[in-house]
């Protein structure tokens, strides 16, 4: 698919009144999400799939993925109970408003829905990641300045 299918693409969205439409093939994925009519904000999301994705997995020796389908039913148990916050674009992730001001939210730290966790720039427009749910960080799934694809996970949170 090339830019001007795209450009086409987008346009044709924003006249349709669609508010999100999402295309995927083997090798793109395309979300277009636009804001009520008249409001002239739309949003594209462009994500190429690496190659590398497409062809079959490498096999891996035996042993050392023994241990690990071992220990992963335990952890996702223990992960279970927790909400998982997911990133909603691809860009870069960031703890903190800025290099000289103290993170968002530390782990322990109790937050509630709307509160902001994170910034994650996109296309040099930073983007406040707001938290969908209440209770306490448990784990911080990313490190600062890290790129981060979309529904990537970024943090646990126990909602009880």
């Amino acid at each position: 698919m090339d830019i001007k299918e795209i450009q086409s693409l987008i346009k044709f969205v924003a006249k349709s009144g669609a508010s999100e439409v999402k295309l995927e093939t083997d090798d793109i994925k395309i979300t277009i999400k636009t804001g009520p009519s008249g409001s002239g904000t739309e949003t594209t999301y462009i994500q190429q799939i690496p190659a590398a994705v497409a062809q079959a997995p490498v096999p891996q020796a035996p042993a050392p993925a023994a241990p690990a389908e071992e220990a992963a039913p335990a952890k996702k148990e223990e992960d279970s109970k927790y909400v998982t916050i997911k990133s909603p674009i691809i860009g870069t992730f960031y703890r903190k408003p800025s290099p000289d001001k103290p993170a968002f939210v530390e782990v322990g730290d109790t937050v509630s829905v709307g509160d902001v966790l994170c910034v994650i720039e996109a296309m040099k427009l930073f983007n406040d990641i707001e938290s969908e749910v209440s209770g306490k960080i448990v784990k911080v799934l990313v490190e600062d300045s890290s790129p981060v694809e979309f529904d990537q996970p970024l943090f646990l949170v126990d909602p009880s």
